[in-house]
């Protein structure tokens, strides 16, 4: 007869088993200890790649537009109401600002000449004398009475010193973070404010590219000092820059903003043209500054000149600029050079160059500092001045809002500017551009897959 099998550990003695059985338990516990986290980054990195994939997938093609259409002509202006649901306004005048020097003076008298109240939403409030100077004018507001109500972004307004903000409460100014960053708001991160929206007495609003920091004083003399563009309106169409801001309030604090201090009784008078703001916030399908650049696009018919601060287009928007070159616009897009602050936007951004160049259209680098303007003008008609960037992130994850001019005579002003800023930019030439070195190309390649998220 064969002897009984034993199995292994019969041949252990038994304090030898308690070890081996106090093992294989810590090993259990470390296993677990661990488990929970990793299901966790497994299921964010499954949304999140669930997510790019429809993301890629939607926007791969742009609007049809079906018909003609004339940016000189109304229907444009009924279409344009009609897609992003932004009122047409009469009755107001408008001013272009270029750089700190023309900006902030007009920034400082406006809060200073407020009688009632102040509306500040900002994205970016940084450091600097500009930081001090915009937040004392508020505090002397507020101890004469006005009611100052300001919004910064929690991201954006990550700089900002806490004794500014302190000293702003204790004179009275109601400050508010927009959307601070919470554990199980963590998909709503990426969604920021964008705007840059000053409203005093709610008759004078300024808008543009702007923000609070020492980069934005000057006249863009220097690296240190940005390129930047903004307007200042008066009349019926401030209430859509006001409605912008408040938008973002009631969302930060529950409020909704009423009376005439907020809303005056504006009359419609001779003005320098039909204008209107159109406001966009993230979510499901296309936002309103989407559809609007579809259309001011698709409608060009003699010239399209764009400035934008981050240019990462998305291949729909791609198609859309070189339809417009293929069918005799002039198409040029000015964007920001070496001296951008964020370099992984600018080498994603140039994975479009190629297809673009192939179209004709002309493509431009800023030399001189770095380039915060965001503009768009139309057949030497129609203008866009506001916080749209031409990427991703302002089509689809911030709130925007941009101010639109029909105007001959100020898109002519920007127009004027716009050959300044090419007189001091590096032009993109075909035959140089396609010799360009293979680990260029392999940056460019491998950042244009997260273009989503630049």
């Amino acid at each position: 007869m064969h002897a009984p099998i034993r199995k292994p550990e019969q041949h252990l003695p038994r304090h030898a088993w308690r070890h081996v059985h106090a093992t294989v338990s810590r090993r259990e516990r470390h296993v677990a200890r661990y488990a929970w986290p990793a299901a966790v980054g497994a299921a964010g990195l499954a949304w999140y790649g669930a997510d790019s994939l429809r993301h890629r997938r939607e926007s791969g093609h742009g609007y049809d537009l079906r018909g003609e259409l004339d940016v000189r002509s109304p229907d444009f202006l009924r279409t344009a109401e009609a897609l992003t649901g932004a009122p047409i306004s009469t009755g107001d005048e408008v001013e272009l600002l270029v750089n700190g020097d023309e900006i902030f003076p007009c920034y400082l008298d406006a809060i200073r000449s407020a009688e009632q109240t102040i509306c500040l939403l900002t994205y970016v409030y940084w450091r600097g004398d500009i930081a001090h100077a915009v937040a004392d004018a508020l505090c002397e507001r507020a101890r004469a009475g006005v009611e100052c109500n300001v919004i910064i972004d929690a991201v954006g307004g990550m700089k900002l010193e806490a004794e500014v903000i302190d000293r702003m409460v204790d004179a009275g100014v109601r400050v508010r973070r927009f959307r601070p960053p919470r554990p199980y708001a963590v998909r709503r991160l990426t969604n920021r404010t964008h705007r840059k929206i000053l409203v005093a007495d709610g008759r004078v609003g300024l808008t543009g590219g702007v923000g609070i920091a020492e980069e934005w004083t000057g006249n863009a003399q220097d690296p240190d000092h940005w390129r930047d563009t903004h307007v200042r309106v008066e009349g019926p169409v401030v209430r859509g820059l006001f409605g912008a801001f408040a938008e973002n309030w009631l969302e930060a604090t529950g409020e909704v903003l009423v009376g005439p201090g907020y809303l005056p009784d504006l009359p419609d008078e001779p003005g320098s043209g039909p204008m209107m703001v159109v406001r966009s916030s993230a979510g499901v399908g296309d936002t309103n500054v989407e559809a609007l650049y579809y259309l001011a696009i698709a409608a060009a018919r003699e010239s399209l000149d764009i400035t934008a601060a981050y240019f990462v287009p998305r291949p729909a928007f791609t198609e859309a600029l070189q339809d417009a070159a293929e069918r005799g616009v002039r198409t040029r897009v000015l964007v920001s050079g070496h001296n951008i602050d964020k370099p992984p936007v600018w080498v994603a951004g140039r994975a479009a160059y190629d297809d673009l160049l192939d179209a004709g259209v002309e493509i431009y680098e800023y030399q001189p500092t770095m380039l915060h303007a965001k503009t768009m003008t139309v057949d030497g008609f129609w203008s866009s001045v506001g916080s749209v960037n031409f990427d991703n992130r302002s089509f689809q994850l911030h709130d925007e809002a941009t101010l639109c001019v029909c105007s001959e005579a100020f898109a002519g002003r920007l127009g004027e500017q716009f050959e300044r800023d090419l007189e001091v930019s590096a032009r993109i030439e075909p035959r140089r551009w396609r010799r360009r070195g293979p680990l260029q190309r392999s940056l460019e390649t491998s950042l244009k897959f997260a273009r989503r998220e630049l």
